[in-house]
């Protein structure tokens, strides 16, 4: 039994629409990208919703729109994809790590206030794994010292703090619509706001900075007619063919996030008495969408002294894993401790020790839709048997 960290199932549903899309000949961003930004405001209850090529994509686009200049701090965590803190670097800014509460993966609120300087003028708060940060105290202390949220909701459809939809707290949320997310047009992403002046502006830098669209000119009445250029933009547009993908994906999203869920309370159930294994943090006023199911293991207390052996420990039991047919991931990396950052800023490991634990003993177990019972059991048993 070969049992993968995530698989892509497609629906006959999204076959068609992807063929119907093919065959109508308008494969560029259009009528489907269009509908599938409609559905996702639906879902979120965002007003504006816009479709891009990637999640990194989309921060980088409304970092941009938002006047991040030369110079300016983010407040960044320390424990996320690469990507969260590239497109502040991209921009020449400062990246500002945060270290991170190990029981949530999550920002630790406690620890962003000390992370603000006069230059600090926007907090990247990341929804890992499909669990909300913990928006209340961010969003209070954003208001407080006039700083710009820009949620990284890459891994956050489906995902709800305090009955909102996260995404929807900052002045724009980036999502990732990647293979390995609940919703996928292979590589995508989608920016959510409130805000209609930002929107439209997002939406002309997306598009090489036009004010008006492909699609629009064409079914105008002067298709010959090309438009205007107000600001130096991007080839950012997702196509057609993506559109068609996702908007038929998202039109079962009830279904697809119920049977993550399902089988999250599978594990639960079947690794509850572990005391050496955390497992996703789970509270009333969080609804997790179990993007993957990402634990902390912990044969021994994790401390300076005991991480190494640890981290140790937990490659052998992954490779073993491995050759049991089952694959498991990092949950994610601690980007302080990468190469470049780790460089450029002259960081060491344990200067955010909670994200670099976090990094060398987090283990993620397979979860995607269409996984069967006989394969969460499996991987279970597996995991329970296991001798620490």
């Amino acid at each position: 039994m070969h049992i993968p960290i995530s698989k892509t199932i497609l629906s006959k549903k999204d076959i068609t629409e992807v063929t119907k899309c093919l065959k109508s000949g308008w494969l560029v961003q259009g009528p489907k990208v269009k509908e599938l930004e409609i559905q996702w405001s639906n879902f979120t209850k965002a007003k504006f919703s816009l479709a891009v090529t990637s999640c990194t994509t989309a921060m980088y686009l409304c970092l941009k729109a938002l006047g991040f200049q030369k110079g300016d701090e983010a407040i960044v965590p320390a424990f996320t994809w690469i990507s969260t803190a590239n497109v502040v670097e991209q921009l020449g800014g400062k990246v500002i790590f945060c270290d991170i509460d190990l029981n949530s993966f999550n920002l630790n609120v406690s620890e962003i206030e000390k992370k603000i300087t006069k230059k600090t003028k926007f907090i990247l708060p990341v929804h890992l794994f499909g669990l909300s940060a913990d928006m209340d105290p961010i969003v209070k202390i954003a208001k407080d010292r006039n700083l710009i949220i820009v949620e990284d909701a890459a891994c956050g459809f489906g995902s709800f703090y305090k009955n909102k939809h996260v995404g929807t707290f900052g002045e724009v949320g980036c999502f990732s619509l990647h293979p390995r997310k609940s919703i996928t047009t292979g590589e995508g992403g989608i920016i959510t706001t409130n805000n209609k002046d930002l929107a439209e502006k997002i939406s002309v830098l997306r598009d090489h900075g036009a004010v008006t669209t492909d699609l629009q000119r064409h079914s105008g009445p002067k298709p010959f007619v090309l438009s205007d250029h107000i600001e130096c933009g991007f080839n950012a547009r997702m196509t057609d063919i993506q559109g068609a993908l996702g908007y038929s994906q998202i039109s079962r999203a009830k279904d697809i996030l119920k049977e993550r869920r399902f089988i999250a309370e599978k594990y639960y159930k079947h690794l509850s008495t572990l005391k050496w294994l955390d497992m996703p943090f789970k509270h009333k006023e969080y609804v997790h969408s179990f993007q993957s199911f990402p634990c902390l293991y912990k044969p021994k207390e994790i401390n300076i002294d005991s991480i190494l052996d640890v981290n140790r420990k937990r490659n052998n039991w992954m490779e073993t894993l491995n050759n049991d047919g089952i694959s498991t991931r990092p949950a994610t990396h601690a980007v302080h401790t990468l190469s470049y950052y780790s460089k450029k800023y002259n960081l060491k490991p344990k200067d955010f020790f909670n994200s670099w634990a976090a990094s060398l003993c987090s283990i993620s177990f397979p979860l995607f839709n269409g996984m069967k019972k006989n394969e969460i059991e499996y991987v279970a048993n597996r995991i329970t048997e296991h001798k620490i």
